[in-house]
């Protein structure tokens, strides 16, 4: 059973980035906003963790700025949620055909 709640160290754990990345992600991407107890801790949903996927692929993969990716999940969110889950299965397909060839070569 997946949980439905991630505290902020391990989303952040998760995709390799500080906790104050993360918290700074908040304060520029208004569609990142975690849900929060009486305490004021964070606590992330899988919608959260998609979203976040969304910006660092536009940010690490795509080479855009902040201010880039957040007019584009403003404006085409669908767009950039196709286009990053393409970019995964492209790179699983990579993996498994590396496997592969490295199997073949061991014969």
């Amino acid at each position: 059973m997946e949980k439905r709640y991630y505290s902020i160290s391990e989303v952040a754990g998760m995709f390799n980035v500080n906790l104050s990345h993360l918290r700074y992600l908040e304060s520029v991407f208004p569609q990142l906003s975690p849900k929060r107890n009486a305490g004021r801790t964070r606590f992330y949903t899988q919608e959260d963790i998609q979203t976040i996927k969304q910006i660092l692929f536009l940010v690490n993969e795509q080479g855009m700025t902040l201010e880039g990716a957040r007019k584009k999940m403003n404006e085409k969110k669908d767009l950039v949620a196709k286009q990053q889950e393409i970019s995964e299965r492209l790179r699983r397909v990579k993996a498994e055909l590396q496997g592969i060839a490295r199997f073949l070569q061991e014969e």
